[in-house]
């Protein structure tokens, strides 16, 4: 009996189950609560965590976003449950110094940035797995929809079956040593099964709608909270054109993101056959919002910096990859190189429009994630 349950220990761990404690980052919703039922109905040994990243009265949190007040007592409710112990732990300090102030700062400086991935590089990959290797935790999981494959190499970091909800996007600057260490039990699932496992499982949170938009911006109105945090700091400014004549004026370059069409409030131009605008840059350091036609979006070669790589290593020369550009893309067929101080180099096969910096470039081979960077410029056709 020993034998057989060694050998049923999915983690790949040479003991029973019930002796591999491992911790789960419980958010309180669906997905992260049927992680920690799942595996305590294997046999092992459960503990839940959650963190509590922000007072959701304030006035960045907003009522049904994760890792705030109703979304703890949902998770605590769903430990009692599965009868596991859980411990909420206050990251709200760690929380505003890794991940609002970078949004923030971010924005100011004519970014357009992803707080959910530094939120996973920071918050929960760094200091949550520290916290679950000080509770004997053999391994830490979570409910992201992506898989862990052991390779020839070690773990590799592949995308989820079901397309539809894969998250390698926001999980790029996952470690090797990281990956080593985590596990993500729900990446062979599609939600449709994990809401089926929930109600299984009589979970409270069954029927709980997922978590929209940034958890800590109200109704998606960043702008709002980036003064809010930054009061003073917006500053109205010129749009000018790709030429620099100056089309109008804006109330702050937060408005404003590269490939954004709407809210340019621009007045009549002269000519009889005036195409839509687009943003097609922020000038933070001038103030200004660069707008032009959607060909000037078009771009074919884009620069990644801070890469974190986990493919092989690169000793020179480019390699044949797929791309993502934005969390929402399809992976776009590309050439990859790398120099030795963290710079990647992306070329297109075909242009691609509206590419932004501050979001991610994460590279791919097939299903496996290879590594990606934050996008520090794009150019060329």
């Amino acid at each position: 009996m020993q034998l057989l349950s060694i050998v049923m220990n999915n983690f790949g761990f040479n003991k029973p189950p019930a002796a591999t404690r491992i911790v789960v980052a419980m958010s309180g919703g669906v997905d992260s609560s049927v992680t920690a039922a799942l595996l305590a109905e294997q046999g092992y040994d459960v503990v839940g965590v959650t963190l509590q990243l922000y007072d959701h009265g304030a006035a960045v949190g907003r009522k049904g976003a994760c890792c705030a007040g109703q979304d703890i007592y949902d998770a605590h409710r769903v430990a009692e449950t599965i009868g596991i112990p859980h411990y909420v732990l206050d990251y709200e300090s760690k929380f505003s110094a890794s991940v609002i102030d970078d949004f923030a700062d971010s924005y100011l400086r004519g970014e357009t940035p992803i707080p959910c991935v530094r939120c996973n590089q920071s918050v929960k990959f760094r200091d949550l797995l520290a916290v679950a290797k000080d509770l004997g935790g053999a391994a830490l999981a979570t409910g992201h929809y992506v898989r862990r494959v052991v390779g020839a190499n070690g773990p590799e970091l592949h995308r989820a079956r079901d397309a539809s909800r894969d998250q390698s996007y926001f999980l790029f600057a996952t470690t090797r040593e990281q990956l080593d260490y985590l596990r993500f039990p729900l990446g062979d699932l599609t939600k449709h099964e994990v809401r089926a496992l929930a109600e299984r499982y009589n979970l409270p949170v069954a029927a709980k709608p997922d978590s929209q938009d940034i958890c800590f911006v109200p109704d998606g109105d960043y702008a709002s909270v980036v003064g809010k945090l930054r009061p003073g700091a917006i500053e109205p400014g010129n749009i000018v054109d790709t030429e620099g004549n100056v089309l109008g004026r804006h109330e702050g370059i937060i408005h404003f993101t590269v490939g954004q069409r709407r809210g340019l409030n621009l007045s009549a131009r002269e000519g009889e056959h005036n195409e839509p605008l687009y943003v097609i840059r922020v000038d933070a350091a001038k103030k200004q919002v660069v707008v032009g036609p959607k060909e000037a979006l078009a771009q074919m070669r884009v620069a990644l910096r801070d890469i974190n790589w986990l493919g092989a290593a690169m000793n020179g020369g480019e390699i044949d990859v797929n791309v993502r550009l934005r969390s929402a893309q399809s992976p776009l067929p590309a050439r990859f190189a790398m120099n030795g101080g963290g710079i990647g180099y992306v070329t297109l096969n075909e242009l691609a429009f509206g590419i932004a910096p501050g979001q991610a470039g994460v590279i791919y081979q097939d299903e496996r994630v290879l590594g990606g960077g934050w996008i520090a410029t794009s150019y060329g056709k």
